[in-house]
C-alpha cells in the first residue's frame, strides 16, 4: 500500500532503522533517532544505487514523490539521477545569485539591518532577474554592463554605480571562494553614465570666511543660537548632530582627551563616530551647562523634539546677511576646504572627521577610532585658526 501524509508523520522509531515502502522506488528510512529520511532506489548501468531525496516534514510525501518522478525520467533518457543531481547542486553553487547571496551574508554583519536589507533588495530587483542563474564565472562585462544600464535608463545614475559596486563585491568574494577568476564590473566602470555634478551647500569662500567668523561672535541674537554656530563649525559634524547632542555623550571635558561619542543610531551609520574636542568646543559645553543646568539635551528648545529646530542656526546666519551666501551645513564646506588648503593634513583625516566613511575615499574595515590623534590635532589647530580672524578682521559695513 502507498504511504499517507498521516502515516508518514504517525511513523515511530525502532532500535533499529527500518523502511516504509511508498511505490515506485520510493521510501521512507526511519532511524531509531527519529529521523525520517526519503530514499529511491533505481538501477542504472546494471549497478544497484540510492538516491536522497531529502528529510521529512522539510519534504513531504507528495514533493518525495514528484523528484523520485523526475529521476524515472531522468532513467529513462539514460541519465543516473545522482550524477544529474550533483552536476545540479555545482551549478547552484556557482551561480551569481548564490555567490552574491552567500557575500551578503558575510557583508552584513558590519552592517545596520536597514542597509543589509537595502543592498539585498537592490541585487534581488535589479541584478537577480538577469544574470542571478548564470555561472559566476561567465559573466562577462559587456552583459554585465548591459544589466547595469537598464538601472541608468531609469535615471539612476548614482544608483547603477552603486550596483555595479556590489557587483564588483560579489565577484572579489567569488574570486576568493574559487567560483570564478575575475572581476567584470572593474571592466565596465568607464563605460557608466556620469552623475550630475552635486548641488553643494552654499559656503562662503576662503577670503570670505574670515568676516563670517567675526560676524558669528558678535551676532547679538539668542546666544545658544550663537554657541550652535559656533560649536558646529569647529567640529566638522552636521546640523542633526549638534541639535540632538546630549550630555552623555561627551567624555572626558574636565581632561586632555574630551571626546564626543556619537552612537550607530545617531549617525545613521554602522559604525558609531568619535569626535576629539579642541578646548574651545569644551568651552561652549560649559556654557551651555550654565545656561540649561537641568536639560539633558546641550541645545534645548521649545519644539516637539525639545532641542533648537533645524532652522534655527540657519536663520542666525540669515540675521548676518548671509542669505543663500552661507548654510548651516556649508559650514563643513568652509572647514574642508581650507584644512585641504593648508597641505598640513592629511584628506583622508578630513574625510573621516566629515563621517564621510561610505565615500570611494575611505577604503577597508572602519574603526571608530580611525585617525583619532591625527584628527585631535587637527581639530585643535582649526578651532584655534577660526578664533584669529575675529582679532584680525572688521565686520564688513
Amino acid at each position: 500500500m502507498p504511504l499517507t501524509a498521516l502515516g508518514v508523520k504517525n511513523a515511530k522509531s525502532k532500535a533499529k532503522p527500518y523502511k516504509l515502502a511508498d511505490e515506485k522506488g520510493l521510501y521512507l528510512l526511519i532511524t531509531p533517532g527519529g529521523g525520517k529520511l526519503w530514499r529511491f532506489d533505481y538501477r542504472h548501468d546494471e549497478k544497484r544505487k540510492t538516491l536522497a531525496m531529502g528529510k521529512w516534514p522539510d519534504i513531504e510525501l507528495a514533493v518525495a514523490r514528484e523528484r523520485r518522478d523526475n529521476a524515472r525520467k531522468r532513467l529513462a533518457n539514460g541519465e543516473d539521477p545522482t550524477a544529474a543531481d550533483k552536476v545540479e547542486a555545482l551549478a547552484i553553487a556557482s551561480a551569481f545569485e548564490t555567490v552574491a547571496r552567500n557575500w551578503h551574508a558575510s557583508a552584513k554583519t558590519a552592517w545596520t539591518p536597514r542597509y543589509a536589507r537595502l543592498v539585498l533588495g537592490r541585487l534581488e530587483a535589479d541584478i537577480f532577474p538577469h544574470i542571478g542563474k548564470d555561472n559566476i564565472d561567465s559573466i562577462e562585462a559587456p552583459r554585465l554592463l548591459e544589466v547595469v544600464r537598464k538601472v541608468e535608463e531609469r535615471g539612476a545614475i548614482e544608483m547603477a554605480k552603486r550596483i555595479k559596486n556590489y557587483c564588483s563585491e560579489v565577484f572579489m568574494y567569488g574570486i576568493a571562494e574559487g567560483k570564478c577568476r575575475r572581476d567584470p564590473a572593474a571592466d565596465i566602470r568607464r563605460a557608466l553614465r556620469k552623475p550630475r555634478p552635486k548641488k553643494h551647500m552654499a559656503a562662503v569662500s576662503p577670503p570670505e570666511f574670515p568676516t563670517l567668523v567675526a560676524r558669528m561672535h558678535a551676532y547679538d541674537g539668542d546666544e545658544i543660537t550663537r554657541l550652535a554656530l559656533h560649536f558646529t563649525l569647529i567640529t566638522m559634524v552636521r546640523t542633526q548632530e549638534t541639535r540632538f547632542a546630549r550630555i552623555e555623550e561627551f567624555e572626558d571635558l574636565d581632561g586632555s582627551s574630551a571626546l564626543w561619542r556619537l552612537s550607530p543610531e545617531r549617525m545613521k551609520m554602522s559604525r558609531e563616530h568619535l569626535v576629539p574636542l579642541p578646548h574651545q568646543a569644551v568651552t561652549i559645553i560649559r556654557r551651555l551647562r550654565e545656561i540649561s543646568p537641568d536639560s539633558q539635551h546641550l541645545f534645548p528648545g521649545s519644539t516637539k523634539t525639545g532641542v533648537i529646530s533645524e532652522n534655527t542656526m540657519l536663520y542666525g546666519l540669515y540675521r548676518m546677511g548671509y542669505h543663500s551666501r552661507q548654510t548651516t551645513h556649508g559650514l563643513r564646506r568652509c572647514a574642508s576646504t581650507i584644512l585641504n588648503e593648508t597641505g598640513k593634513f592629511e584628506s583622508d583625516w578630513i574625510e573621516t572627521q566629515l563621517a564621510h566613511a561610505d565615500d570611494d575615499k575611505v577604503r577597508g574595515a572602519y574603526n571608530a577610532a580611525l585617525y583619532l590623534s591625527h584628527r585631535r590635532r587637527m581639530l585643535q589647530w582649526w578651532a584655534d585658526f577660526v578664533e584669529k580672524p575675529t582679532s584680525v578682521y572688521r565686520i564688513a559695513a
